[in-house]
């Protein structure tokens, strides 16, 4: 997550994983800030970022001390909590598909969670649902040549989510598996980390 300066910020923990991925943010030349406060949690899977606002996830993994945190980091942009009733986090249930598109889940806590977003935000968004909310953790990337990209579920994992998203006219979609990440809680989002890439890096 890049602020308008070109500001990384990278939220800390006592994960052990942290050293390695601190270090190779400072290898890239990016600002990072700590989060120190032991009792601040923020899990990335809850971090929601448009690309116009911020909206966190309350949940088992972050709580108010650790959305604060965020927002006194990105002090650009809005930041609005969201609580997470059902599932992991908010990234279970929603994430972005592009500028201005978010794809969410159908069930009813998720599309509760996109209408206090779209009450909470001055910006408008539009959204696409699929059947499945884990389906709907997808990674949109606009790349060089390619233009707007999303890597998204598989066809085996989820068929009929797998169908919506052939409604993209405009991306180049590639399914990509997540079955064996989804037993140690894992998915698309939380496995990845995304860079603005500039001439210099």
């Amino acid at each position: 997550m890049t602020s308008r300066s070109g500001r990384l910020c990278f939220i800390t923990g006592n994960l052990r994983n942290t050293v390695a991925m601190k270090s190779a943010l400072e290898e890239l030349g990016l600002n990072i800030v700590e989060m120190t406060d032991e009792e601040a949690t923020l899990d990335g899977g809850d971090v929601l970022f448009t690309g116009l606002e911020f909206f966190v996830g309350l949940s088992k993994r972050t709580n108010q001390k650790g959305a604060e945190i965020l927002a006194e980091a990105f002090k650009d942009y809005a930041v609005s909590t969201v609580p997470v009733l059902e599932g992991l986090h908010l990234k279970s249930f929603c994430s972005m598909g592009g500028p201005g598109l978010i794809i969410v889940g159908s069930s009813e806590p998720a599309q509760k969670a996109l209408k206090i977003m779209q009450q909470m935000s001055d910006h408008h968004y539009d959204k696409l649902t699929v059947p499945d909310d884990l389906a709907a953790n997808c990674i949109y990337m606009n790349l060089p040549d390619k233009g707007h990209v999303l890597l998204h579920c598989t066809p085996d994992e989820f068929p009929d989510s797998a169908k919506v998203f052939e409604k993209l006219k405009d991306h180049m979609l590639i399914p990509v598996s997540n079955m064996e990440k989804v037993k140690v809680d894992g998915a698309l989002t939380c496995c990845s980390v995304l860079i603005n890439k500039t001439a210099h890096i």
